[in-house]
Protein backbone atom coordinates (compact mmCIF):
# COMPACT_ATOMS: atom_id res chain seq x y z
CA UNK A 1 0.00 0.00 0.00
CA UNK A 2 1.23 3.45 -0.89
CA UNK A 3 0.40 6.32 0.93
CA UNK A 4 -0.50 9.50 -0.26
CA UNK A 5 -1.21 13.55 0.81
CA UNK A 6 -3.05 15.41 -1.87
CA UNK A 7 -3.16 19.15 -1.92
CA UNK A 8 -5.63 20.08 -4.22
CA UNK A 9 -5.20 23.85 -3.65
CA UNK A 10 -6.80 26.45 -4.76
CA UNK A 11 -8.56 27.48 -8.26
CA UNK A 12 -8.46 24.49 -10.45
CA UNK A 13 -6.29 22.86 -8.29
CA UNK A 14 -9.28 20.65 -6.71
CA UNK A 15 -10.56 19.95 -10.18
CA UNK A 16 -7.24 18.19 -12.00
CA UNK A 17 -6.14 16.69 -8.56
CA UNK A 18 -10.07 14.99 -8.90
CA UNK A 19 -9.30 13.81 -12.33
CA UNK A 20 -5.97 12.32 -11.59
CA UNK A 21 -7.22 10.68 -8.44
CA UNK A 22 -10.35 8.44 -10.87
CA UNK A 23 -7.34 7.65 -13.03
CA UNK A 24 -5.64 6.72 -9.86
CA UNK A 25 -8.49 4.19 -8.47
CA UNK A 26 -8.35 2.55 -12.40
CA UNK A 27 -4.35 1.85 -11.75
CA UNK A 28 -5.09 0.74 -8.23
CA UNK A 29 -7.53 -2.26 -9.78
CA UNK A 30 -5.68 -2.94 -12.71
CA UNK A 31 -2.07 -3.29 -10.78
CA UNK A 32 -3.85 -4.57 -8.09
CA UNK A 33 -2.41 -1.80 -5.78
CA UNK A 34 -3.50 -0.14 -2.60
CA UNK A 35 -3.60 3.55 -2.59
CA UNK A 36 -4.45 5.70 1.05
CA UNK A 37 -5.50 9.06 0.00
CA UNK A 38 -5.66 11.98 2.62
CA UNK A 39 -6.43 14.99 1.66
CA UNK A 40 -5.22 18.51 3.63
CA UNK A 41 -5.26 22.58 2.73
CA UNK A 42 -2.45 24.38 1.03
CA UNK A 43 -2.48 27.78 -0.34
CA UNK A 44 -5.23 30.34 -0.63
CA UNK A 45 -7.62 27.65 1.15
CA UNK A 46 -5.07 26.91 4.50
CA UNK A 47 -5.02 31.05 4.79
CA UNK A 48 -8.78 30.84 4.61
CA UNK A 49 -9.45 28.57 7.29
CA UNK A 50 -5.90 28.87 9.50
CA UNK A 51 -4.65 32.30 8.97
CA UNK A 52 -1.57 30.80 7.08
CA UNK A 53 -0.95 29.23 3.48
CA UNK A 54 0.99 25.70 5.10
CA UNK A 55 0.63 24.52 8.60
CA UNK A 56 3.17 22.23 10.55
CA UNK A 57 0.41 19.65 10.67
CA UNK A 58 0.32 19.26 6.82
CA UNK A 59 3.74 19.60 6.86
CA UNK A 60 4.09 16.38 9.02
CA UNK A 61 1.33 14.13 7.31
CA UNK A 62 3.44 15.16 4.48
CA UNK A 63 6.47 13.05 6.46
CA UNK A 64 4.57 10.41 6.71
CA UNK A 65 3.58 9.61 3.20
CA UNK A 66 5.13 8.00 0.01
CA UNK A 67 4.43 11.11 -2.10
CA UNK A 68 2.57 14.10 -1.89
CA UNK A 69 0.43 15.81 -5.35
CA UNK A 70 -0.11 19.33 -5.63
CA UNK A 71 -2.75 20.83 -7.79
CA UNK A 72 -2.77 24.58 -7.70
CA UNK A 73 -1.86 27.46 -5.63
CA UNK A 74 -2.53 31.00 -5.67
CA UNK A 75 -5.09 34.14 -6.85
CA UNK A 76 -6.54 37.68 -6.90
CA UNK A 77 -8.44 37.16 -3.44
CA UNK A 78 -4.95 36.46 -1.45
CA UNK A 79 -2.80 38.99 -3.53
CA UNK A 80 -2.98 41.39 -0.78
CA UNK A 81 -1.55 39.35 1.20
CA UNK A 82 1.94 40.19 3.21
CA UNK A 83 4.70 37.70 1.19
CA UNK A 84 4.85 35.27 3.45
CA UNK A 85 0.97 34.89 3.96
CA UNK A 86 0.67 34.78 0.19
CA UNK A 87 -0.31 31.01 -1.49
CA UNK A 88 2.61 30.91 -3.18
CA UNK A 89 5.10 30.99 -0.01
CA UNK A 90 3.41 27.84 0.73
CA UNK A 91 5.64 26.75 -2.42
CA UNK A 92 8.94 27.54 -0.88
CA UNK A 93 8.13 26.25 2.31
CA UNK A 94 7.18 23.00 1.76
CA UNK A 95 10.09 22.49 -1.04
CA UNK A 96 12.44 23.25 1.90
CA UNK A 97 10.29 21.45 4.49
CA UNK A 98 10.60 18.25 2.48
CA UNK A 99 14.26 18.78 1.17
CA UNK A 100 12.90 18.80 -2.92
CA UNK A 101 16.00 19.76 -4.45
CA UNK A 102 15.13 18.64 -8.13
CA UNK A 103 12.48 19.58 -9.40
CA UNK A 104 11.64 17.75 -13.38
CA UNK A 105 10.18 19.41 -15.79
CA UNK A 106 10.18 17.22 -19.02
CA UNK A 107 8.88 18.93 -21.93
CA UNK A 108 7.62 16.52 -24.66
CA UNK A 109 5.34 17.38 -27.84
CA UNK A 110 2.93 14.93 -28.62
CA UNK A 111 2.43 14.32 -32.01
CA UNK A 112 -0.72 15.11 -32.44
CA UNK A 113 -0.43 18.33 -30.80
CA UNK A 114 2.39 20.01 -33.11
CA UNK A 115 0.67 22.32 -34.95
CA UNK A 116 -0.51 23.66 -31.25
CA UNK A 117 2.81 25.61 -31.32
CA UNK A 118 4.00 29.11 -32.35
CA UNK A 119 7.17 27.36 -33.84
CA UNK A 120 7.06 24.93 -37.07
CA UNK A 121 6.26 21.52 -36.72
CA UNK A 122 9.77 20.58 -37.99
CA UNK A 123 11.24 22.52 -35.69
CA UNK A 124 9.34 20.45 -32.90
CA UNK A 125 9.32 17.10 -33.64
CA UNK A 126 10.72 14.54 -31.76
CA UNK A 127 11.55 17.16 -28.79
CA UNK A 128 11.68 15.67 -25.79
CA UNK A 129 13.58 17.38 -23.26
CA UNK A 130 13.64 16.88 -19.20
CA UNK A 131 14.85 20.27 -17.50
CA UNK A 132 16.36 19.15 -13.93
CA UNK A 133 15.77 22.64 -11.74
CA UNK A 134 17.90 23.12 -8.36
CA UNK A 135 15.16 23.85 -5.89
CA UNK A 136 15.76 24.59 -2.59
CA UNK A 137 19.31 26.88 -3.58
CA UNK A 138 20.60 29.43 -5.25
CA UNK A 139 18.74 33.39 -5.32
CA UNK A 140 15.57 32.29 -3.78
CA UNK A 141 17.10 31.36 -0.93
CA UNK A 142 20.20 32.95 -0.16
CA UNK A 143 20.80 35.35 2.35
CA UNK A 144 21.23 38.47 2.84
CA UNK A 145 18.30 39.74 0.94
CA UNK A 146 15.78 42.63 1.23
CA UNK A 147 15.54 46.08 -0.41
CA UNK A 148 14.79 49.59 1.31
CA UNK A 149 14.10 52.97 -0.95
CA UNK A 150 17.72 53.38 -2.31
CA UNK A 151 18.11 49.51 -3.20
CA UNK A 152 17.17 45.84 -3.38
CA UNK A 153 19.45 42.83 -3.04
CA UNK A 154 19.17 39.36 -3.45
CA UNK A 155 22.15 36.99 -2.65
CA UNK A 156 22.88 33.92 -5.17
CA UNK A 157 24.75 31.68 -3.55
CA UNK A 158 25.40 27.53 -3.83
CA UNK A 159 27.42 24.71 -1.74
CA UNK A 160 29.20 22.11 -3.21
CA UNK A 161 26.87 19.42 -1.93
CA UNK A 162 23.84 21.52 -3.53
CA UNK A 163 25.69 21.14 -6.88
CA UNK A 164 26.81 17.82 -6.85
CA UNK A 165 23.47 15.95 -6.31
CA UNK A 166 21.33 18.04 -8.90
CA UNK A 167 24.36 17.25 -10.80
CA UNK A 168 23.92 13.55 -9.90
CA UNK A 169 19.89 13.40 -10.53
CA UNK A 170 20.79 14.87 -14.15
CA UNK A 171 23.36 12.40 -14.78
CA UNK A 172 21.08 9.44 -13.89
CA UNK A 173 18.54 10.13 -15.45
CA UNK A 174 20.24 10.81 -18.87
CA UNK A 175 21.94 7.27 -18.35
CA UNK A 176 18.12 6.15 -18.75
CA UNK A 177 17.78 8.40 -21.44
CA UNK A 178 19.83 9.77 -24.60
CA UNK A 179 22.70 10.27 -22.54
CA UNK A 180 23.33 13.90 -23.30
CA UNK A 181 23.74 16.66 -20.22
CA UNK A 182 23.82 20.13 -21.18
CA UNK A 183 24.08 22.22 -17.93
CA UNK A 184 23.51 25.80 -17.92
CA UNK A 185 24.77 28.68 -16.10
CA UNK A 186 26.63 32.31 -16.35
CA UNK A 187 30.03 31.27 -15.95
CA UNK A 188 30.87 34.51 -18.27
CA UNK A 189 29.81 36.42 -15.83
CA UNK A 190 29.14 35.35 -12.03
CA UNK A 191 31.58 33.43 -9.83
CA UNK A 192 28.59 31.53 -8.63
CA UNK A 193 27.96 29.81 -11.99
CA UNK A 194 32.06 29.01 -12.40
CA UNK A 195 31.74 27.71 -8.85
CA UNK A 196 28.89 25.64 -10.49
CA UNK A 197 30.14 24.64 -13.94
CA UNK A 198 32.95 23.31 -11.60
CA UNK A 199 31.30 21.20 -9.53
CA UNK A 200 29.26 19.91 -12.75
CA UNK A 201 32.50 18.82 -13.98
CA UNK A 202 33.77 17.12 -10.91
CA UNK A 203 30.91 14.98 -10.54
CA UNK A 204 31.10 14.33 -14.37
CA UNK A 205 33.92 11.75 -14.26
CA UNK A 206 31.74 9.55 -12.24
CA UNK A 207 29.72 9.19 -15.75
CA UNK A 208 32.29 8.66 -18.37
CA UNK A 209 29.50 7.34 -20.38
CA UNK A 210 26.90 10.56 -20.52
CA UNK A 211 28.85 13.79 -22.73
CA UNK A 212 28.52 16.50 -20.92
CA UNK A 213 28.25 20.07 -22.60
CA UNK A 214 27.97 23.59 -21.22
CA UNK A 215 25.83 26.44 -22.13
CA UNK A 216 25.21 30.04 -21.15
CA UNK A 217 21.59 30.90 -20.30
CA UNK A 218 20.52 33.56 -22.59
CA UNK A 219 22.09 31.00 -25.33
CA UNK A 220 19.76 28.26 -23.86
CA UNK A 221 16.66 30.35 -24.19
CA UNK A 222 17.46 30.87 -27.72
CA UNK A 223 18.66 27.28 -28.57
CA UNK A 224 15.26 25.85 -26.52
CA UNK A 225 13.77 27.66 -29.35
CA UNK A 226 15.65 27.69 -32.03
CA UNK A 227 15.79 23.35 -32.28
CA UNK A 228 14.70 22.26 -28.77
CA UNK A 229 15.53 18.73 -30.41
CA UNK A 230 19.15 18.84 -29.65
CA UNK A 231 18.22 18.92 -25.83
CA UNK A 232 18.49 15.64 -23.93
CA UNK A 233 18.26 16.39 -20.32
CA UNK A 234 19.31 20.40 -19.13
CA UNK A 235 20.67 20.72 -15.42
CA UNK A 236 20.70 24.20 -13.95
CA UNK A 237 19.90 26.09 -10.89
CA UNK A 238 16.87 27.77 -9.69
CA UNK A 239 16.45 31.45 -10.82
CA UNK A 240 17.60 29.55 -14.40
CA UNK A 241 15.73 26.83 -14.53
CA UNK A 242 12.23 28.63 -13.39
CA UNK A 243 12.84 30.90 -16.56
CA UNK A 244 13.60 28.20 -18.92
CA UNK A 245 11.18 25.83 -18.25
CA UNK A 246 8.23 28.25 -18.13
CA UNK A 247 10.21 28.98 -22.13
CA UNK A 248 9.89 24.81 -22.63
CA UNK A 249 6.68 24.64 -21.74
CA UNK A 250 4.96 27.20 -24.34
CA UNK A 251 6.72 25.57 -27.25
CA UNK A 252 4.63 22.45 -26.22
CA UNK A 253 1.88 24.31 -27.15
CA UNK A 254 0.04 24.74 -23.86
CA UNK A 255 1.24 24.99 -20.05
CA UNK A 256 -2.10 22.58 -19.65
CA UNK A 257 -0.14 19.83 -20.82
CA UNK A 258 2.83 19.97 -18.43
CA UNK A 259 3.77 17.78 -15.25
CA UNK A 260 6.58 18.46 -13.14
CA UNK A 261 8.23 16.05 -9.91
CA UNK A 262 10.24 17.46 -6.95
CA UNK A 263 12.13 14.73 -5.90
CA UNK A 264 14.53 14.69 -2.77
CA UNK A 265 16.48 12.75 -0.45
CA UNK A 266 13.12 11.08 1.77
CA UNK A 267 10.24 12.77 -0.32
CA UNK A 268 8.72 13.90 -3.29
CA UNK A 269 6.03 16.06 -4.40
CA UNK A 270 3.96 15.76 -7.94
CA UNK A 271 1.81 18.59 -9.60
CA UNK A 272 1.17 20.34 -12.87
CA UNK A 273 3.53 23.51 -13.90
CA UNK A 274 0.01 25.32 -14.51
CA UNK A 275 -1.29 27.70 -11.83
CA UNK A 276 -4.45 27.97 -10.41
CA UNK A 277 -6.73 29.81 -13.35
CA UNK A 278 -9.45 31.06 -10.52
CA UNK A 279 -10.94 32.64 -14.07
CA UNK A 280 -12.22 29.11 -15.03
CA UNK A 281 -12.41 27.31 -11.81
CA UNK A 282 -15.60 25.46 -11.52
CA UNK A 283 -16.58 25.70 -14.85
CA UNK A 284 -15.10 22.11 -15.57
CA UNK A 285 -13.55 23.22 -19.00
CA UNK A 286 -9.95 22.98 -17.25
CA UNK A 287 -7.35 20.87 -19.25
CA UNK A 288 -6.44 17.58 -16.83
CA UNK A 289 -3.76 16.39 -19.15
CA UNK A 290 -0.92 18.25 -17.24
CA UNK A 291 -2.38 16.49 -13.69
CA UNK A 292 -2.45 13.05 -15.19
CA UNK A 293 1.19 13.33 -16.59
CA UNK A 294 2.08 14.50 -13.07
CA UNK A 295 0.01 11.24 -11.88
CA UNK A 296 2.58 9.26 -14.39
CA UNK A 297 5.80 10.38 -12.98
CA UNK A 298 4.42 9.63 -9.58
CA UNK A 299 4.19 6.21 -10.21
CA UNK A 300 7.50 5.79 -12.03
CA UNK A 301 9.48 7.89 -9.46
CA UNK A 302 8.13 6.92 -6.30
CA UNK A 303 6.32 4.23 -6.69
CA UNK A 304 8.06 2.38 -9.80
CA UNK A 305 5.24 1.23 -11.15
CA UNK A 306 6.66 1.90 -14.80
CA UNK A 307 4.28 -0.09 -16.71
CA UNK A 308 1.44 2.52 -15.20
CA UNK A 309 2.95 5.18 -16.21
CA UNK A 310 3.41 3.97 -19.57
CA UNK A 311 0.03 3.21 -20.52
CA UNK A 312 -1.07 6.34 -18.56
CA UNK A 313 1.06 8.40 -21.50
CA UNK A 314 0.00 5.98 -24.30
CA UNK A 315 -3.86 6.82 -23.38
CA UNK A 316 -3.01 10.31 -23.34
CA UNK A 317 -1.76 10.33 -26.88
CA UNK A 318 -4.90 8.25 -27.92
CA UNK A 319 -7.10 10.51 -27.01
CA UNK A 320 -5.39 13.78 -28.62
CA UNK A 321 -5.27 11.31 -31.75
CA UNK A 322 -8.99 11.17 -31.79
CA UNK A 323 -9.27 14.79 -31.61
CA UNK A 324 -10.57 15.55 -28.30
CA UNK A 325 -8.99 19.16 -26.66
CA UNK A 326 -10.18 20.90 -23.95
CA UNK A 327 -10.41 24.68 -24.28
CA UNK A 328 -7.05 25.90 -23.77
CA UNK A 329 -6.05 23.80 -26.57
CA UNK A 330 -9.05 23.50 -28.99
CA UNK A 331 -8.92 24.71 -32.54
CA UNK A 332 -11.51 24.56 -34.84
CA UNK A 333 -12.35 21.20 -35.95
CA UNK A 334 -11.25 19.23 -32.65
CA UNK A 335 -13.84 17.64 -30.39
CA UNK A 336 -14.12 19.68 -27.55
CA UNK A 337 -14.75 18.42 -24.20
CA UNK A 338 -14.73 19.08 -20.72
CA UNK A 339 -12.03 18.29 -17.95
CA UNK A 340 -14.75 15.68 -16.97
CA UNK A 341 -15.14 14.40 -20.39
CA UNK A 342 -11.20 14.37 -21.24
CA UNK A 343 -10.88 12.37 -18.20
CA UNK A 344 -12.98 9.94 -19.19
CA UNK A 345 -11.71 9.40 -22.33
CA UNK A 346 -8.14 9.32 -20.74
CA UNK A 347 -9.98 6.46 -18.92
CA UNK A 348 -11.44 5.01 -21.42
CA UNK A 349 -8.27 4.69 -23.73
CA UNK A 350 -6.07 3.17 -20.54
CA UNK A 351 -8.76 0.44 -19.73
CA UNK A 352 -8.50 -0.59 -23.31
CA UNK A 353 -4.52 -0.47 -23.74
CA UNK A 354 -4.21 -2.23 -20.82
CA UNK A 355 -6.34 -5.18 -21.87
CA UNK A 356 -4.69 -4.96 -24.97
CA UNK A 357 -1.13 -5.25 -23.80
CA UNK A 358 -2.81 -8.60 -21.27
CA UNK A 359 -3.93 -10.00 -24.07
CA UNK A 360 -0.76 -10.02 -25.72
CA UNK A 361 0.90 -11.37 -22.93
CA UNK A 362 -1.46 -13.83 -22.36
CA UNK A 363 -1.79 -15.01 -25.69
CA UNK A 364 2.37 -15.55 -26.66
Amino acid sequence: MFKITLLPGDGIGPEVVDAAVKILKHVGERFNTEFELNTCLMGGSSYDVHGTPLTDEVISECYSSDAVFLGAVGGPKWEDLPHHLKPEAALLKIRKALGLYANLRPAKVYTPMLSYSSLKDEVLKGTDVMIVRELTGGIYFGQPRGYDDEKGFNTMIYTKEEVERIARTAFNLARVRGKRVTSVDKANVLEVSQFWRKVIIEVHKDYPDVELNHMYVDNAAMQIVRDPKQFDVLVTSNLFGDILSDIAAMITGSLGMLPSASLGAKYALYEPVHGSAPDIAGKNIANPIAAVSSLAMMLKYSFEMDKAAEIIEEAIEAVLNKGYRTKDIYKEGDKLVSTDQMTDKIIDEFERIFYNQAINVFTL
